[in-house]
Formats: structure tokens, sequence, C-alpha cells
């Protein structure tokens, strides 16, 4: 791997992390009132603010659209949680890999 690819010691903030830390403070909001306001479930709020799930396209989406900003946002930051993770998990398998090159 790259010294590019290397992941990093620390894993990136998750985007549930964000959302309980900056948006509800920021914006005055519980979970009853971000699950209602997003029409999903409080679980589904509580499992994304405790980060047992992860951001999905669909959600977002909603949030998004909740807070004025680009689905990418949310998209991006749950990304980069998911390829930490990956390369904590998987990371000295994908180093045994030797890169191909152009004939």
């Amino acid at each position: 791997m790259s010294i590019a690819n290397t992941p990093k010691d620390v894993r990136p903030i998750h985007p549930g992390e964000m959302l309980r830390e900056d948006f509800l403070p920021d914006y005055g909001l519980t979970i009853a009132g971000v699950a209602k306001a997003l029409g999903v479930s409080r679980q589904t709020v509580n499992e994304l603010l405790r980060e047992r799930r992860s951001v999905t396209p669909e959600m977002a989406l909603r949030l998004a659209r909740l807070f004025g900003n680009a689905p990418e946002f949310w998209l991006n930051a749950q990304r980069a949680v998911d390829l930490w993770q990956a390369a904590s998990a998987i990371g000295s398998e994908v180093e045994r890999i030797k890169p191909l090159s152009v004939a």
C-alpha cells in the first residue's frame, strides 16, 4: 500500500457522532424530533447516533434535506469510516496482493 493509501491510526468521525455532537445541539433537536422530521423510527436515529448503524444513501438524502447540505457529505463521512474499518480488518491481507503491471 502506498503512503497515500495507508490507513490513519485514528478512526474517522462517524456520521452518527457528527449528528449527535454537532447537528442535534446546534438545532436544538431531540431523537424523537429528528426521527419525526426524517420520517424514520426513533430506534433508527438512536442506532445511528450510537454508531451502530451506517448512513445509507436513503438516510443521506433525508439528512441532507433536513440540514440543507449535500447527501455526499453524509456518504463521504460514512465511506471514510467504512474504508478505515476494512483496512484495519484486512489490511495485512491486502498488503500481500501484488499490484499488476500493464504488459
